[in-house]
């Protein structure tokens, strides 16, 4: 049986932010994490517990984390593009997950590795504080019906969280569709005093999501922004 999380609500990308519960009893859970043979996905000995990267990559890299990878069609990419880069795919629905690992495998990937949790959870409790240089946030689910919004995974908790988890210079990246969720995103990040606006780089933006692909195809425009960690 797998350690994850069973969350309480839907998302694009698997990265809402939701009530969730351990599948199992962790306390009988005590052996070593492991990757299934020839496989990038990463089974945690313990959701308690922060994960060792040391164990997980076959190389001392920096960091970067996408919440919610949805098929994989922006981690896949951006992990081929740079090798000397460790990245770590989070995805809540393992349908989804299995994609990830199928395309990672296909590009003969070692620096990638994917991760069923939720994303907030993940964030806060898995990875090691400061762990990671970059955070990818791409088309979380905007959740559009004003009573469901709290659900939303970027608010001011939020930034709290992805101040803790990126390294002094690090940079949390975040695309939407949604115009509301965009200046949600806004207030919450330009409200926390350890985060300074940045750019997105240009082959960073020319990644796209699978979402992302069908917004544009339908001529719905992708709104993109950054927030830079301050040391």
């Amino acid at each position: 049986m797998t350690n994850t999380l069973a969350a309480a609500a839907g998302t694009r990308g698997g990265s809402g932010e939701a009530a969730c519960q351990p599948v199992q009893h962790l306390s009988e859970t005590r052996q070593s994490a492991v990757r299934a043979p020839h496989s990038l996905i990463h089974r945690p000995a313990s959701i308690l517990e922060r994960l060792d990267l040391a164990t997980i990559f076959p190389q001392r890299q920096p960091l970067e984390v996408e919440l919610g990878s949805g098929d994989g069609s922006f981690i896949v990419q951006w992990a081929a593009a740079h090798p000397g880069r460790n990245f770590i795919a989070v995805e809540r629905l393992l349908g989804r997950l299995r994609k990830v690992d199928k395309k990672g495998r296909r590009a003969g990937l070692t620096n990638l590795c994917a991760l069923r949790i939720e994303a907030a959870y993940g964030l806060e409790y898995l990875l090691p504080p400061g762990g990671a240089t970059a955070l990818h946030v791409y088309f979380p689910d905007p959740w559009p019906k004003r009573r469901h919004r709290k659900h939303r995974l970027v608010n001011p908790r939020f930034t709290g969280i992805a101040a803790a988890a990126l390294a002094p210079g690090g940079v949390a990246y975040l695309r939407t569709d949604d115009a509301d969720y965009f200046a949600q995103v806004i207030e919450a990040f330009g409200a926390n005093p350890d985060f300074t606006p940045a750019e997105t780089p240009a082959d960073l933006a020319a990644v796209v999501t699978d979402f992302e692909r069908d917004f544009n195809a339908r001529g719905i425009a992708t709104r993109r922004c950054a927030w830079r960690r301050l040391a």
